[in-house]
């Protein structure tokens, strides 16, 4: 992941995480100011129920034979009896609650005021209505939440990028210092195999140099897992027609130096003619991780079987072993994590074979009883697959 994306993941995270914490004073807040609303409302209802009872007051029956009653764009009002039945109204819906008082149900308050007995056309009761909004509130809390987010989002992702500055220069070090390392490592790694192959076509074989050979393949697997580690992420794997059967043949030749060594014997069994289509460098940094553990966690003298076979659907790659099992199947995919740390290595060999797979489409399934061995079957399947 570079360093980019890791300050990017981790601000979200922490703006997430905010986000979250601020919902409870966030309901808090938006339940004390629809109170305040509430309150507000009815100040405003009182105020339009006095602006009636002025326009009532006003009303001089021998100057006007007919009352002009106000009428307002936001508000309702009508005058009952002393049953609450319309003696004249502009309110369209019935009123829930019969009483004098302020009342709120269902997005509509209404205001009751008790009359004076026979004072305003023989009207016992004023009532003043309209229907409550709460859309300027959810729009202000909305407005506030994003501000702070937003905010909090960028405050991260700058902290976070100013923060990682030292470790990407140090990373950076490390990773030009691993280079120069893998380049110096690859140089001696190549004239050893090259005069050990020399050496072998014109003198009888030599046991000590067919040690030295495997050693340096086992070498050489530990230097491509390095190698693709670190170039994986800037490098693109073309995809092309491959033959599976020959590919896997040449992967298990090139590893019978190395099995030998532990006394171990590769039993193929592939069926020929299987073709993928798929990338050759992922393909082998898959078939070699898992001949080198299979013969890395093998009883000596024991059995390997590396099997490819067709299935209904497309075919299977299958590495199995007589070793040590494994005992937390969940973990081995950790980069850096080892079951054994007697056996070696530095734990990214599967890490890298399960990030290939993932991206691939390519199903993985593991049969393994501690102590007894393990079974490692990848399942390929169309597009990957091509049938015949």
């Amino acid at each position: 992941m570079s360093d980019s994306l890791y300050a990017l993941k981790n601000a979200l995270l922490y703006t997430a995480l905010v986000a979250v914490l601020l919902l409870a004073p966030t309901y808090v807040y938006v339940t004390y100011m629809k109170h305040v609303h509430e309150i507000q409302y009815e100040f405003k209802l009182k105020r339009q129920s006095q602006l009636i009872l002025r326009a009532m007051e006003e009303f001089d029956p021998g100057e006007q034979k007919v009352f002009d009653y106000p009428r307002f764009r936001s508000f309702e009002s009508g005058l009952y009896d002393a049953h609450f039945n319309p003696m004249f109204s502009l309110i369209k819906q019935p009123l829930p609650i019969q009483e004098t008082g302020y009342h709120l149900q269902n997005g509509y308050a209404y205001l009751v005021v008790s009359l004076p007995e026979r004072r305003y056309f023989d009207a016992s009761y004023l009532v003043v209505g309209g229907g409550v909004s709460y859309a300027r509130i959810y729009q202000d809390v909305v407005m506030i939440l994003f501000s702070i987010t937003a905010l909090i989002f960028l405050l991260s992702l700058f902290f976070l990028d100013r923060f990682a500055l030292p470790f990407q220069r140090l990373n950076q070090r490390l990773d030009r210092f691993i280079k120069d390392s893998m380049h110096e490592i690859n140089t001696p790694l190549s004239i050893i195999n090259v005069n050990i192959d020399l050496y072998n076509r014109t003198n009888p074989n030599n046991k000590y140099l067919q040690r030295i050979k495997a050693a340096t393949k086992t070498l050489s697997t530990l230097y491509n897992d390095m190698d693709y580690l670190i170039k994986n992420e800037r490098l693109s794997f073309e995809y092309e027609i491959i033959d599976l059967s020959l590919f896997l043949q040449e992967r298990i030749d090139y590893f019978a130096e190395v099995a030998a060594l532990k006394n171990l014997s590769i039993e193929p069994r592939i069926t020929g003619g299987i073709r993928i289509f798929f990338n050759p460098t992922q393909l082998q940094r898959v078939i070699d991780n898992n001949l080198s553990n299979a013969i890395k966690y093998s009883h000596e003298g024991g059995t390997i079987e590396v099997i490819l076979e067709p299935t209904d659907d497309g075919c299977v790659m299958r590495f199995k072993d007589q070793g040590i099992g494994i005992e937390d199947i969940e973990r081995i995919f950790e980069r850096y994590y080892r079951e054994n740390r007697d056996k070696g290595g530095f734990g990214i060999g599967l890490n890298i074979v399960k990030s290939i797979i993932d991206k691939a489409g390519i199903e993985l399934t593991i049969d393994s009883l501690y102590g007894q061995g393990s079974a490692f079957s990848y399942h390929f399947r169309s597009p990957i697959f091509l049938p015949r």
